[in-house]
């Protein structure tokens, strides 16, 4: 089971299409350490009475800006636990955060939007891009002989940058990256952005017809290319006006959501009608349990969400 937990609202770049962007006004939540460590045990205790690796991944803001990672993310490898985490890559050049790395993920996704022009300029971060690349490759060099961590590269896509994407694949894949994923932008957290930013039919017509020979390039230098024809598909559902259900949702089985606040979810976008507090989940059983709650909910209480599903993992993003 993967379980991404927002830990922060806290950033501290301006991405134009963010809703944690600094920039905005707005109270900032964070998680306490205590409450997930109690949660992180529990999680401990699910994955061993039941055979069920669990994967902890720490999502934000910017989640190496909270103060608790550190700690925890020693502690919760002691457990057992897998980690990994998504940045944005402004803290990646610190000795602790490479050590952090190294000794405790056994994934990293840093987040590059196209090359330094826009890149920099999209995320208020001059000299980003290039800081970005040094920071990659100092850590594909130093896990070479002490960590097996994946190096993933996750790009959002949008009508300025997408033309691009096959040379920056081919880039990333000179800065020693294992895998490369990508999103289409979204709407929901700065939707005065997204208008003339986002993929139109056209858009997602190029992505399909360029993917094939992309994956193919990048496999001949050993990197990975995620998102499928059903992802594709999914990308070109939202272009086109088109509502897609999460048919193949398998919540807190195969995923689940957990935010700042301390409310687990099947995802982020049934928070507010599904969440369930974390303190509620006391032993294995009731995690256990958490799966059939949600069916039920979803059953007597459908949400838009789930008719037309934003939620990427669940259109297969990370397979091939």
């Amino acid at each position: 089971m993967i379980v991404v937990w927002r830990v922060t609202q806290r950033c501290n770049l301006t991405c134009a299409f963010c809703a944690w962007d600094k920039s905005v006004p707005g109270e900032r939540i964070e998680l306490s350490g205590e409450r997930a460590v109690r949660f992180g045990k529990l999680l401990a205790g699910y994955q061993s009475e039941t055979g069920d690796r669990v994967l902890l991944s720490w999502l934000g803001g910017e989640p190496t800006l909270w103060p608790p990672l550190y700690e925890l993310a020693s502690q919760f490898k002691r457990l057992g636990l897998a980690q990994s985490t998504t940045t944005n890559g402004t803290t990646l050049a610190s000795p602790r955060v490479q050590a952090l790395v190294l000794e405790n993920f056994s994934e990293l996704t840093v987040s590059v939007d196209g090359f330094q022009d826009f890149h920099d300029h999209i995320r208020g971060w001059p000299g980003g891009f290039q800081k970005i690349r040094a920071a990659i490759m100092q850590l594909a060099a130093k896990r070479a002989s002490s960590s097996a961590l994946k190096l993933r590269v996750n790009v959002v896509l949008m009508r300025r940058n997408l033309a691009s994407f096959p040379d920056l694949c081919l880039a990333l894949a000179g800065w020693g990256v294992d895998e490369i994923t990508f999103n289409a932008l979204g709407g929901r957290d700065r939707p005065e952005f997204y208008p003339s930013n986002s993929l139109r039919p056209q858009d997602t017509a190029m992505l399909a017809r360029f993917l094939p020979q992309l994956r193919s390039d990048l496999d001949a230098k050993g990197v990975r290319l995620c998102g499928g024809a059903e992802y594709v598909a999914r990308i070109s559902a939202t272009a086109n006006g088109e509502r897609l259900a999460g048919a193949n949702c398998r919540p807190a089985k195969s995923y689940l959501f957990v935010n700042e606040s301390g409310k687990a979810a099947p995802c982020d976008f049934t928070v507010g009608d599904y969440g369930v507090e974390v303190d509620e989940l006391r032993t294995v059983e009731d995690l256990r349990d958490l799966s059939a709650r949600f069916a039920a909910r979803r059953h007597s209480a459908p949400v838009a969400a789930c008719q037309d599903c934003p939620s990427t993992q669940v259109f297969s993003k990370f397979t091939a």
